[in-house]
This record gives C-alpha cells, structure tokens and sequence, in this order.
C-alpha cells in the first residue's frame, strides 16, 4: 500500500451494514458508512484519504486531516513514549501518528507533553510506514506574519517550535514569529508547549520579542494593586499620601495598615510604577502605559 497516507480516488465495489469497500491499485480500502451521506452505487468513483489503522487494516476517509504528505499542520499530542517518540492526532479516528524521539529534544524534560502541539507533515519510510516529520525553520518562516510595531503590548497565545540556548522560538496562534529570551522566562518551555506571553518589542525583521513573566502590576501583590487602582483613577495620577505618612490616616483610606502601606509602596516603587515626591505618591510613565 504505497499510497499510505495519501489522496486517492477509490473504485466502490461492495458495502454491508457498516462499511463501504472501495478498491485503488489492487487493494481494497473499508471507508465508514456513516461518512458518506448517500450510499454510493457499485462502480463509483469515491476520493478520500488512504491510510493503515493501527490493526494494519486498510481504510479510507473521506474527511481528509490537514496535516498531509508534505502538508504542515500543527496537530496536538495525545501520547509519550519515551522508548519512540510522541503521538499526535491527526484527524484520523483508528491511527496516530508518531513523532520519532529522533526528532525530539536530547533533554527529556523537554519533550512534548499530553495536550501540546507539534506542526508536522507526514512522511512514509520504505517500510511504508506513516511518521510525523517536524516542521523545520524555513517551513515556519513560510507560513508566518510580518509583525508590526502596534503590537506592542499585546497578549499572545503561542506554540514553541525550537529549543536554542539563546532562547526558545514561537510560533503564535496568528502565524507571527516569536523569541523569548532565557531572562523573560522562569523555567524553559517544552518543545510543543502552548504559551501565554506578552510582546516587549518588535524587531526590525517583523519578529516579535516575548516575555513570559507577568507585567509588573500584576505581580505585586492585592495590596500594592489597590494603591496602584487608586492611583490610576485619580485625574491626576498621584496621592498625598507616602511612607511617611499618618497611620491612622491610611488605614482610613485604605483600609490597611501603615506596615503593609509601606511594603506595598515598596513593591510598587521597585517595579517602576510609582515615585514619592514632594509628600506626593505619583504614577509614573510606565504605570499609565501598562494602564492603556
């Protein structure tokens, strides 16, 4: 069965209560009955996606997967086995395809997970069997955006697709390239993983630069956040109150105490979005451009 993974057009030659057989090249596919709206006549002609079960079994689908010979597609893993490779699902409803270790980062802790996504095409070996094979750099770049410089500050939804020492490269859900640099990460992402990630910058060559750490007034804490509310709905932008201030006036105002007044002033003055000036706590430029 050559044409293992592989558009064809079949010969329709029998069908029982569940499954219509069709013949292409000598061998005869079993397509679900349930696929096809109307029973087709003997003779037909029906077109569909020729594959091998995973009880060897030769079948036919007329709901063809997107990801092809040759044809990238990002398709989610569904298994690890760290004896092979991982599995993704295809679209097909009695097959997975496998993704050889050898196409997998050396580190294991790096391999995709259950519920990641990995952009391969198919490949079939001269044992005909069906493999993933990954996407390599220039079949990424074929298939993205240019970004633009209004995307700055944006929250993006992207997949990691390689894994360097200088950081990891993404691709996001709407097709722009992504870099994020070992300092704006935690921990190294999966091969596959789906990231949640912020744009820091656009590069001149319509990359976009990512960060996967919080924004700054998100991670400061329900105490500083409050102060920091306060701050951006007044007109203008600061309150007369400081670390220096009465105790019994910002508990009034804030319903805090002076103690976690002064600790949530401090998170707020270390991330860059307050200052103390002249008895004033004042926003700075950076807390109303998180702001809008």
């Amino acid at each position: 069965m050559n044409f293992n993974g592989s558009i064809v057009t079949a010969q329709v030659t029998d069908h029982n209560d569940t499954e219509v057989f069709a013949q292409h090249d000598g061998v005869t596919l079993a397509i679900d009955r349930s696929e096809l709206a109307e029973l087709p006549e003997v003779g037909s002609d029906v077109e569909g996606f020729a594959y091998e079960n995973k009880q060897g079994q030769a079948r036919l689908t007329t709901k063809v997967p997107t990801v092809g010979r040759d044809h990238y597609a990002f398709a989610k893993v569904v298994e690890v086995r760290k004896d092979l490779g991982v599995f993704v699902n295809i679209g097909l409803p009695d097959k997975d395809i496998v993704v050889s270790e050898d196409q997998l980062p050396e580190i294991s802790r790096l391999w995709p997970q259950k519920g990641d996504q990995l952009m391969v095409a198919l490949t079939v070996d001269k044992k005909d069997r069906m493999w993933g094979n990954l996407a390599d750099e220039s079949i990424i770049h074929a298939v993205a955006n240019r970004a633009k410089p209004e995307q700055m500050n944006a929250d993006v939804t992207a997949t990691a697709y390689r894994l360097k020492m200088a950081g990891t490269r993404v691709l996001t859900d709407d097709f722009y390239l992504g870099f994020i640099h070992p300092s704006e990460r935690d921990a190294e992402p999966r091969l596959g993983q789906i990231l949640h990630a912020r744009v820091i910058g656009v590069s001149a060559n319509g990359e976009l630069n990512l960060s996967l750490k919080p924004r700054a007034y998100q991670a400061i804490g329900d105490d500083a956040g409050m102060i920091l509310a306060v701050l951006q709905h007044d007109p203008s932008g600061k309150i007369a109150y400081t670390d220096k201030s009465d105790p019994e006036a910002i508990k009034q105002t804030f319903g805090i105490s002076k103690g976690a007044f002064k600790r949530a002033l401090g998170h707020l003055l270390k991330a860059g979005l307050v200052k103390e000036e002249a008895g004033y706590t004042i926003l700075t430029a950076a807390a109303k451009a998180s702001r809008e």
